[in-house]
């Protein structure tokens, strides 16, 4: 990790230097231990606070719309698959951009860690592949193998799709067995208890949309929930109102959603926001052999039809 941060400082500071970007975005030291932050570097002289380590687990391809500038950008395997998205539905021009890639082996769960140190994690760090926190369990060192979140253990793209300059060595591929397990076992429920299931699973939303706000999908001017003509969804955190918020808003991500984890790494209450999402993405994967953001220029199934498609409705 260590050598990968040095490198993207590097390319970071020729970037800049040279002139070729404007901007480069990264990310630095967050002010919690378990937590990066986007940054935005405009001088060559601040690339020295980029970082990389198992806690830059926002997708900073939600940094990139509507800028105007050139970029140069940290991008992991679900980030470039986000900016191919970006760049077929018109949210940034690809000659903007300079995409620096990094060969990605997964991001920490947040949410385990902190179990690990038994409560607020007071200190972090990295050595190889070992990872060590402190907290008021006292120091804990674990193989990140053990703490990944949930959807880099599935993750299908660890390399980025497309990139201009490289800091690092690809890495292996994963290969899940069954990497819809979790999808299949709420599809086995009767309805009483995916009702119960998804009850349970948004008690704690308090709908201070970290989640959208996270989202390189969510970009659109005035989201859903805050049109008044027509008001869609009610304002307050009536269960309803929740629910249709999130259930509205995992059909917006349908065919578009890299599974990046965002949405759930940015919840501070560490809802599951996943379960929302993942059906869509297997739907599209059986139904239109469809991955989101593996090709340039590609638009995705649900934004776009055949003359020949079976349904005549689309004729």
């Amino acid at each position: 990790m260590a050598d990968v941060a040095l490198k993207i400082r590097e390319i970071a500071r020729e970037l800049l230097d040279s002139e070729k970007v404007d901007v480069v975005i990264g990310f630095k030291k967050g002010t919690l231990p378990v937590m990066s932050e986007p940054t935005i570097i405009r001088k060559a002289s601040d690339t020295k606070d980029l970082i990389w380590d198992a806690t830059c687990r926002l997708n900073l391809c939600n940094y990139l719309t509507g800028r105007k500038d050139r970029i140069g950008i940290i991008a992991k395997g679900c980030d470039a698959r986000n900016i191919v998205g970006h760049i077929v539905e018109n949210k940034i021009k690809r000659d903007q951009l300079v995409i620096i890639g990094v060969p990605c082996t997964g991001m920490a769960d947040k949410k385990v860690l902190s179990d690990l140190a038994g409560g607020e994690v007071t200190a972090y760090s990295e050595a190889g592949d070992q990872i060590t926190v402190s907290g008021p369990a006292g120091e804990k060192t674990v193989s990140k193998a053990d703490v990944l979140q949930s959807n880099c253990c599935t993750c299908i793209k660890r390399n980025p799709v497309i990139f201009d300059e490289m800091a690092g060595e690809p890495v292996e591929e994963l290969s899940p067995d069954n990497r819809f397990a979790d999808v299949e076992a709420i599809a086995s429920m009767d309805a009483a208890a995916k009702w119960g299931y998804f009850e349970e699973l948004l008690s704690g939303c308090t709908r201070c949309y970290a989640c959208k706000n996270a989202c390189p999908l969510c970009y659109c001017p005035t989201c859903f929930v805050d049109e008044s003509r027509p008001q869609w969804v009610g304002k307050g955190t009536d269960p309803i109102d929740i629910r249709t918020y999130h259930f509205l808003r995992a059909y917006h991500c349908a065919g578009r959603c890299t599974d990046c984890g965002a949405c759930e790494a940015a919840c501070p209450m560490d809802i599951k926001m996943r379960a929302f999402t993942r059906k869509s993405i297997k739907d599209c994967v059986d139904n239109y052999g469809w991955e989101t953001g593996m090709k340039e220029g590609v638009r995705p199934p649900l934004d776009t039809f055949k003359t020949d498609d079976p349904e005549a409705f689309i004729r």
